[in-house]
């Protein structure tokens, strides 16, 4: 299969395949929706799913505040200006509605009916100042709290497309730019999702030349041959360009994931073409026979390189056995990436060191020599007991460290304090409630009708209640909200009438109740009045404040609220968000039980022993024990971002320990005791581990410069993962075996056999 003739016939076909991927490129799209976060099969997910096509979703709006620049926010030309605005936004194709205080109304009754009438007027001085005394009732809704800015809620389209939400979105911002009235803060869907992409745009770009920067300084410090740095770097680029190929033609979208992607593919295969490299010039030095030496080297490290990159991809694909599509797609894509660059390195790299003159250099010894890895292996043998120790130790304060760190998400989890967007939302939470959806699902009892019965609307009273004692806002919208409205209305609109209505007040207000149902721009009842929902605004607290809260208001639902009455249920996108990050455990569990089996598999049938297969996963699993205690030390919550980086750290760290293990099975093949066995691989071996793992380190360390958090932590955990497979497989894994020598000398004298 190495043989010069079938090399160059490989060559051949590989570049081919590449010119004809660059005459008909795929199209390249960028996506991010974060409703792919969401569990999938759920019972939650399918009621909201039911619930959005009963009602209508909860996050198809656009939030934008803007203030006056040059003055009081009260003034009669600014306000002028921000309607003439309004109006021209309202004209948008998939604008469906705009509510701000500009054109907000509230119903008046009187002796012969009833009329709406605006809340804030300014046609003249005199009613501008007439209005500006009735506000207070919208602070913090329409109007911002410091009295700043107002509000405009911009309901978009339902269901709106991401290419149609870009238009919409870039069609809003050219109307604030061409009257010259720059939004204060910006926050919702069609928003977050283009400037999202944009940034993606960005940092994939940005961390595939740093990537590519980084390998050429890599292979020129370890090589120092021009030919050992341009062969890997063209190798590596065409297997990433097939492997983005494959996803664009399937029709894959890249979203907030694949930013990383470009670098794993690049590292990954970058550690297997050092080991390639590495043993090929031990071997031309020896033989002086290129064709021998390639011949061998990939004859030789086909299956050991190859399973281990088999481990990498298995560490990913086995995030597809969660039920989190981002997690699903993002795993399956990264693991056959990851099998299509080995692919690659098979395919072209014997073709091109047959085609090039090559000159050896020893220079790999510049980064760790032999003389220094056979001086630590006397250190780590003299020191058993105390190596022992000190990892039994870090590795139960990891467990208890474990059992500390607390699940919390937050929904932009994936950018800094620091960035615009979070800023934005961060200035909603503060002087508008949140711009966080809250959703609550009602339902009547058995002993009433409808949720407009007087006792049904009482319960909602209360539940409302509770939830502002909860989350500090009130942004509510709900049936009761239309009742407090008619009861202000039957008071002359008095502010202080905006209260629940005794039962007197109620009655006279029913014949009104019917006509205004719609007139808060949302769907709040269906089924005859026999369902509604309360729907609410609040600041993102997080994945764990929020189960709180929601435990909070179920037990009181369950203890207070009559269910004769009312039945309540949680729904909506952020609660599905705060489902997804709750399960962790479970999604992780899949991973790594997935991920165990594989190894657990390769190893058995490498050694054909369950005891070697165990010891092989101990050193693999320290890292991920380790990681648990570097995660509470820099305050890393668990999170779906997280969670699933433990079964990647896994996937990759075990290649080291499958490097050492088939050397070693080579070595005891030989007929060598298990002692000089393990000095051998120690020493061999060794030098290709820690290079492997430096390359690795420093290119996932890349990634901690990403600005989304979910690329940020995958850098920072799967390097410190890295460094500690390193120094479980050099320190700890040959103490381990050593007291497996009556198993190895039966398993030797069969590999001879």
């Amino acid at each position: 299969m190495f043989q010069k003739s079938t090399a160059y016939f490989s060559l051949f076909i590989g570049l081919f395949l590449s010119i004809l991927i660059l005459l008909f490129p795929p199209k390249v799209q960028f996506n991010y929706d974060f409703e792919q976060f969401f569990p999938q099969k759920s019972d939650d997910l399918e009621f909201y799913q039911w619930f959005r096509n009963e009602f209508e979703n909860d996050n198809d709006y656009l939030l934008v505040a803007i203030e006056n620049s040059k003055g009081e926010l009260l003034n009669r030309d600014f306000l002028a200006k921000a309607l003439e605005v309004q109006t021209e936004l309202s004209e948008l194709n998939d604008v469906d509605t705009i509510i701000s205080i500009l054109n907000f109304q509230k119903p008046i009754i009187g002796l012969f009916g009833s009329r709406w009438e605006k809340v804030m007027k300014w046609g003249s001085d005199e009613e501008l100042v007439k209005s500006s005394k009735n506000l207070e009732q919208y602070r913090s809704k329409l109007i911002s709290k410091d009295g700043k800015s107002i509000l405009f809620w911009i309901k978009n389209t339902q269901n709106i497309s991401k290419e149609n939400g870009d238009i919409l979105y870039e069609e809003i911002q050219k109307v604030f730019d061409r009257n010259e009235l720059p939004p204060k803060a910006v926050a919702g869907k069609i928003q977050a999702q283009g400037d999202f992409i944009k940034l993606m745009q960005k940092e994939f770009g940005l961390f595939f030349g740093a990537s590519i920067l980084l390998i050429l300084v890599m292979l020129f410090l370890i090589f120092r041959s021009f030919w050992a740095v341009w062969i890997p770097v063209l190798v590596l680029l065409i297997g990433t360009l097939w492997a983005f190929a494959i996803f664009f033609y399937f029709g894959k979208s890249l979203d907030v994931m694949s930013i990383m992607q470009p670098t794993i593919f690049l590292i990954v295969g970058l550690s297997a073409l050092v080991h390639f490299i590495t043993h090929f010039n031990i071997k031309f030095q020896k033989s002086n026979s290129k064709g021998e030496a390639v011949n061998e080297v990939f004859k030789e490290l086909f299956i050991p390189v190859g399973l281990t990159i088999l481990t990498t991809s298995v560490g990913f694909i086995s995030l597809f056995f969660t039920t989190i599509p981002a997690l699903k797609n993002f795993g399956l894509s990264t693991g056959i990436g990851v099998l299509i660059m080995f692919f690659a390195i098979i395919l072209l790299t014997p073709g091109l060191l047959f085609l090039v003159r090559i000159k050896i250099n020893r220079s790999s010894d510049l980064i760790i020599s032999s003389r220094f890895l056979a001086s630590l292996l006397s250190a780590i043998l003299e020191r058993k007991k105390l190596i022992i120790f000190s990892f039994l130790v870090i590795s139960l304060s990891g467990i208890w460290a474990g059992t500390s760190i607390k699940i919390n998400g937050f929904l932009l989890d994936n950018l800094p304090q620091d960035h615009p967007i979070q800023q934005d939302v961060d200035y909603f939470d503060k002087q508008f409630g949140g711009s966080n959806p809250l959703e609550l699902y009602l339902e009547v009892g058995s002993s009433s009708a409808t949720l407009l019965d007087y006792n049904v609307l009482q319960e909602i009273d209360k539940i409302e209640k509770k939830l502002f004692e909860l989350i500090g806002s009130n942004q509510i919208i709900s049936p009761l909200t239309l009742v407090k409205t008619l009861n202000q209305a039957q008071n002359q609109g008095n502010e202080n009438a905006y209260v629940f209505p005794s039962p007197g007040q109620f009655k006279r207000m029913e014949k009104y109740l019917e006509r205004d149902l719609n007139s808060y721009g949302i769907k709040i009842l269906s089924d005859q009045n026999r369902s509604g929902r309360v729907s609410a605004r609040s600041p993102d607290f997080g994945t764990y404040r929020m189960s709180q809260i929601r435990s909070d208001l179920i037990e009181y639902v369950n203890t207070e609220i009559d269910s004769r009455y009312l039945q309540v249920k949680w729904t909506g996108t952020a609660y599905l968000m705060d489902k997804g990050h709750k399960s962790v455990t479970v999604q992780m569990a899949k991973g790594l039980g997935f991920a165990f089996l594989v190894v657990g598999i390769i190893a058995g049938i490498l050694f054909r022993s369950w005891r070697i297969s165990f010891i092989l996963l101990i050193p693999n699993i320290i890292p991920l024990i380790w990681m648990l205690g570097l995660m509470l030390i820099i305050g890393v919550d668990f999170k779906l971002t997280t969670a699933i980086l433990f079964t990647v750290a896994f996937g990759i760290a075990v290649d080291d320990s499958i490097h050492f293990m088939t050397r070693l099975r080579f070595e005891l093949g030989k007929g060598k005791s298990l002692f000089y066995a393990i000095k051998r691989t120690f020493l061999e071996t060794g030098k290709a581990i820690v290079l492997t793992s430096l390359i690795l380190v420093c290119g996932f360390g890349l990634l901690i410069f990403s600005e989304f958090g979910v690329t940020h932590f995958t850098g920072l955990l799967i390097a410190a993962s890295l460094i500690f497979a390193l120094l479980a497989d050099l320190f700890l894994l040959p103490l381990l075996l050593l007291p497996m020598k009556k198993v190895w000398e039966k398993k030797a004298k069969k590999l001879i056999s």
